[in-house]
């Protein structure tokens, strides 16, 4: 039986977040970002196994307590592909595992929405992504302006996870330093395949700007509150 493995890419800085402290490590709603990320990850019964790739100089992780099934990999590279493809080595996992790779900012990934992916893609021959049909109208701009207005039809915002086998991806990541993959599902399509589609949910947000931090604890609150 193949393994099902999430793997969590949590090397980065944040730059764009504006923070001394990486932004997994931020708290919110009393615990650290990547805290809430890995809990819908260690509660789901059909993941074996979760690993979260950190840089060799982190100096955050062993300051918080983490889930006991978590598996720390201090391999972390200079961009989430060569992070993700320094992980995938360090597993050693079987070429039929899937690995499912997801975002260490995305804490608010749904159970829901996990399910639907391992069902849709668990019986596929190249794997698929979490992913929202674009709704709004799409503007391309120019120097603080308008230059045209991009068809919305057929267009897709990829979340994560992203869900491959280990033999695929890591054949996909072999040239990690590529710029053009900036995502699992661009480095599959670069060889050529055409991942799946599976509707996520909006819900599913990576908190990039500082804004984000809030509307994420919204989130987290909200469903704590209907749990209750």
């Amino acid at each position: 039986m193949s393994r099902r493995i999430a793997l969590i890419p949590a090397a980065g800085h944040g730059s764009r977040f504006g923070s001394a402290t990486p932004k997994q490590y931020l708290l919110l709603n009393g615990r650290p970002l990547l805290a809430h990320t890995l809990d819908v990850l260690c509660g789901c019964a059909g993941i074996d196994e979760v690993a979260v790739v950190i840089s060799p100089g982190d100096e955050w992780f062993d300051g918080f307590a983490w889930p006991a099934r978590v598996q720390v990999l201090r391999v972390g590279g200079a961009s989430r592909a060569e992070s993700v493809a320094n992980g995938l080595a360090a597993l050693a996992a079987d070429e039929d595992d899937w690995v499912l790779v997801h975002d260490a900012a995305r804490c608010c990934l749904s159970p829901d929405a996990l399910q639907r992916l391992l069902d849709e893609v668990g019986d596929d021959a190249i794997g698929g992504i979490l992913a929202q049909p674009v709704a709004d109208t799409v503007k391309q701009g120019k120097v603080g302006r308008i230059a045209a207005t991009v068809p919305r039809d057929g267009l897709w915002l990829a979340q994560t996870p992203q869900m491959f086998r280990a033999g695929l991806l890591a054949e996909a990541l072999q040239d990690a330093a590529n710029p053009a993959i900036t995502d699992e599902a661009s480095a599959i399509e670069l060889l050529g395949h055409a991942p799946r589609l599976v509707v996520g949910d909006a819900q599913n947000l990576k908190v990039t700007w500082p804004g984000d931090l809030a509307l994420a604890g919204a989130i987290l609150a909200a469903r704590k509150g209907l749990q209750a």
